[in-house]
């Protein structure tokens, strides 16, 4: 039975990347530009919202046009030819052709950057365009060329090539008959449809192309995050290197001392005493016989912190008294929202009734 038995490396399923990445290891990556990102996507929307605009704008697009056109042949033709006239009409022929781009250009500027911001975010990094020299490795680049996420690039652009020629093709299918009645029409009426076919045709592809761009995105999340994939051993390695870092460690009990502490505080208003040393030790102590069978410590302190109990407290017009032996026996042995122990209820029952009797409360 040994003679066939097989060897098994058990520690070569901790090598395995079949863990999803920590949020370290993807900051790490992020830091270095490796994010998951279409770089489809903005092209996309960019040719989706620029016919968009021009096929919304169209109408308006083809006055200004119109307009501009006659203000040229009627009146800039019949100018004397001469350098200020000249400048002058190319002047305004180039303001007016800004004004008519412009817009366009504004949409497009904006939706590629909102086509990177809403992958990826606020990045800026310089770590891609550092020089490598694994980059110049022949062999290496031959794996890139012959590899599988090549092949899936190629077929990508197949798919795209053939749904895209395949909305032209069923588009100009559909308006055959307007397209063989074109030599018929006037050249008025044949620019504007041949602008109107543009830009449905403009519209379709970039629907299109967005749709197919959000898969892509989809999938390069995907990619992204199998790349980052770690073994059991990594998520190991990473949690010790945190968790035994000590400055990580003392910014951690820093933040949550602060917040307990600020807790605490909060609770000193809500106190009917505070019994004090009277300058080293302060403690807070509630009783509501509704709801409480013993009286409790909401919160306590030495030296610095007793004294900001008392501050609050004398802020709030919460009773101080001094007994130095009771406060020094509650704060070693009662915990913040501990109940007092038996052996010191005779003690804060006078305690509480002098208070009590201060308030007028019977």
């Amino acid at each position: 039975m040994d003679k066939y038995s097989l060897k098994l490396d058990l520690q070569l399923f901790a090598q395995e990347k079949t863990e999803k990445p920590t949020p370290r290891k993807k900051q790490d990556a992020r830091k270095k530009g490796q994010v998951a990102k279409s770089s489809d996507l903005p092209g996309a929307l960019i040719l989706f919202f620029t016919f968009l605009a021009l096929y919304a704008l169209g109408g308006l697009i083809e006055d200004k046009l119109y307009s501009l056109f006659t203000v040229t042949f009627n009146e800039y033709m019949l100018w004397d030819i001469t350098v200020t006239n000249t400048l002058a009409m190319f002047r305004e022929l180039i303001v007016q052709g800004m004004l008519f781009v412009a817009p366009i250009l504004l949409i497009a500027l904006i939706i590629g950057i909102a086509g990177n911001y809403v992958q990826v975010g606020f990045l800026m990094t310089g770590e891609p365009l550092k020089m490598k020299l694994s980059k110049l490795d022949p062999i290496q680049g031959a794996k890139r060329i012959f590899s599988l996420r090549a092949l899936v690039e190629l077929l990508k652009a197949s798919l795209k090539f053939i749904i895209v020629a395949a909305v032209v093709w069923t588009t100009l299918w559909g308006e055959k008959e307007k397209l063989l009645a074109l030599s018929s029409v006037p050249l008025e009426d044949l620019l504007r449809y041949a602008g109107r076919l543009t830009t449905l045709l403009g519209v379709k592809i970039g629907a299109v192309l967005v749709i197919l761009a959000i898969l892509d995105y989809m999938y390069q999340r995907y990619e992204h995050n199998k790349q980052l994939r770690m073994s059991k051993q990594e998520v190991k390695d990473e949690y010790k290197r945190l968790e035994g870092d000590p400055l990580i460690k003392s910014r951690i009990r820093e933040k949550q001392r602060r917040m307990a502490m600020a807790r605490m505080m909060q609770e000193v208003p809500k106190a009917d005493v505070i019994i004090t040393n009277p300058t080293h030790y302060a403690v807070a102590l509630q009783y509501d016989a509704t709801v409480m069978e013993e009286p409790k410590v909401i919160a306590k302190g030495v030296d610095y912190i007793a004294l900001k109990i008392r501050e609050i407290a004398e802020e709030h017009g919460v009773i101080t008294m001094e007994n130095p032996p009771l406060a020094r026996a509650l704060y070693d042995q009662v915990e913040i929202g501990q109940s007092i122990p038996p052996d010191l209820f005779q003690a804060v029952a006078e305690v509480l009734a002098y208070v009590y009797k201060v308030k007028g409360i019977r």
